[in-house]
């Protein structure tokens, strides 16, 4: 056993059983998130919310959730309602949050999941799903015209 400026470096074995849910059941899990996001994202009025499975094209996440916020607060309501309604029905908190100050386009990284919240500006120069194109675009449940779930 070798170590690093004074830690010890071992390898550990973990049995399947210290992992005891099934790639299905983490699939589901990343499902539900993505589902709630979009739903939260939905209440504050996103516009052209767009979810990609992206599990089979790249490791970094299993699934993104690109969205447009029209005004710098909107952005911010955007993601600050993602978190509440993830952490109320999921207990989850996003590992990492990036631009949420600024407010032109907030990254929420909830490891599985990531979510872009972006003025129009900045989305279409950037282009995401065009850069992700080759990625399963997911079909969900829309709300009534207008955005948003009926008040």
């Amino acid at each position: 056993m070798s170590d690093f400026q004074g830690i010890p470096l071992q390898s550990v074995f973990l049995s399947e059983k210290a992992f005891p849910s099934s790639s299905t059941d983490s699939d589901q899990m990343s499902r539900k998130l993505a589902e709630t996001i979009v739903e939260a994202a939905s209440d504050r009025k996103a516009g052209d919310i767009v979810l990609l499975h992206v599990a089979e094209v790249s490791y970094l996440a299993d699934y993104f959730v690109m969205m447009t916020g029209y005004s710098r607060v909107q952005v911010r309501a955007i993601a600050d309602a993602i978190e509440e309604k993830v952490f109320t029905e999921l207990q989850r908190n996003p590992l990492r949050t990036a631009g949420k100050a600024e407010g032109n386009w907030v990254l929420q990284d909830y490891g599985d999941i990531i979510v872009h919240v972006m003025m129009p500006k900045e989305r279409e120069f950037y282009n995401l799903e065009a850069f992700w194109g080759h990625a399963e675009r997911i079909e969900y449940p829309k709300p009534s015209e207008g955005g948003g779930k009926p008040t």
